[in-house]
C-alpha cells in the first residue's frame, strides 16, 4: 500500500465505523425506550424514524425486531416470517433489533440483542458469544475456508449446549460483504431491502462466481474458498429453548502477510464488547 492509499483506506474505514456507530446508538436508544406492550412492529419504526431524524435516506435493509420466541426463529420456515409482527413485548422477554442503514454512502449491518428485565439464560447466551467473536477473528487470520469456520462455530456452538439459529437465514449464512453504495436522491426498497444495495451484492455473486468465491459466508460449497478481502458484516446468533441472542458487526479482511492486519474487528467500542470487559474486570475485583 502506498501512503495516499493507506489514507484512502482509513478514511474509507472511518465512513463504516461512523455509521456502525451511529446504528447502535440507535439500538441502544430504542432499547431503552422498550416497553411492556411494544409490538415488533412499532420497535422498527422507532429504528427507521430515529435513523431518519438523523441522515439516513437508504438501507441494506429496513429494521427488523424479533422479541420473545422469535429471537430464536423457532418455527421459521419462509423468508416472510422474519419482518416484524405484532407480537407483543414482555416483562423477562429478550429482544433483537437488526437494522442495516446506509449513510453518507457507507453501510453497517448490526444486530443488538436486549432483555425486557432479568433472564439469567439470555445473559448467559450474551456471555457466551464471546469466545465466537475470539474464534472466528483468529480463524479468519489463519486464511481458513469460510466453509471451516463455520462448521467450526458450529462444533462451539454445540459445545457450548445451543443451536445454530443463523442457519435460519437464506442461505443458512453467518455474514455477508458490505461494500459502499452511490447516494441517490431517490432511494427504492423491495421486500425491505434497499435496491442500490441488492445491485451490489448481485454484482459481487455475479464476479464472485466467475472467480471462485462467494460474498455469502454459508456452511454450503460456493463458500469453500478463504475469507475475501474487505467487509463482512458477521452474526453468530445462539439459541436456546426459545431464547436467542446474536451480534452483528463488521469485521475487516485485507491482503496483508501481517496476522494482525490480515483481519480486525473494525471497532472494538460495541455495547457487547464493553459488557464483556465489563464483566471480566468485575471478575478481577471480586
Amino acid at each position: 500500500m502506498t501512503t495516499a492509499t493507506r489514507g484512502e483506506r482509513a478514511a474509507e474505514l472511518r465512513g463504516f465505523r461512523e455509521v456502525q456507530r451511529l446504528s447502535y446508538a440507535c439500538a441502544e436508544a430504542v432499547a431503552a425506550q422498550l416497553k411492556p406492550g411494544v409490538t415488533e412492529r412499532e420497535a422498527a419504526r422507532m429504528q427507521r424514524e430515529w435513523l431518519y431524524a438523523r441522515g439516513v435516506k437508504d438501507w441494506f435493509h429496513r429494521p427488523f425486531a424479533w422479541f420473545g420466541d422469535r429471537t430464536a426463529f423457532v418455527d421459521f420456515k419462509i423468508p416472510l416470517q422474519f419482518f416484524p409482527t405484532n407480537r407483543r413485548l414482555e416483562a423477562g422477554m429478550p429482544f433483537i433489533l437488526d437494522m442495516a442503514p446506509v449513510y453518507k454512502g457507507y453501510t453497517a449491518d448490526i444486530g443488538y440483542s436486549g432483555c425486557l428485565g432479568l433472564n439469567p439464560v439470555h445473559d448467559k447466551l450474551l456471555a457466551d458469544l464471546e469466545a465466537h467473536r475470539e474464534l472466528i477473528l483468529r480463524e479468519v487470520r489463519e486464511r481458513r475456508t469460510l466453509r471451516e469456520i463455520y462448521e467450526d462455530v458450529d462444533r462451539l456452538m454445540v459445545r457450548q449446549g445451543y443451536a445454530n439459529r443463523h442457519r435460519a437465514y437464506p442461505f443458512g449464512v453467518i455474514a455477508h460483504k458490505i461494500d459502499r453504495v452511490k447516494e441517490r436522491r431517490w432511494a427504492p426498497t423491495l421486500f425491505g431491502f434497499g435496491t442500490q444495495s441488492l445491485k451490489g451484492l448481485a454484482s459481487d455473486a455475479i464476479h464472485g462466481h466467475r472467480d471462485g468465491w462467494s460474498p455469502l459466508w454459508s456452511p454450503y460449497k460456493f463458500s469453500d474458498h478463504p475469507p475475501r478481502p474487505g467487509l463482512w458484516a458477521v452474526e453468530p446468533h445462539l439459541g436456546f429453548r426459545g431464547t436467542g441472542a446474536k451480534f452483528e458487526e463488521i469485521l475487516v479482511v485485507t491482503d496483508s502477510a501481517d496476522p494482525q492486519e490480515s483481519a480486525f474487528w473494525l471497532d472494538d467500542d460495541l455495547p457487547h464488547v464493553r459488557r464483556w470487559a465489563e464483566t471480566e474486570a468485575e471478575g478481577r475485583a471480586a
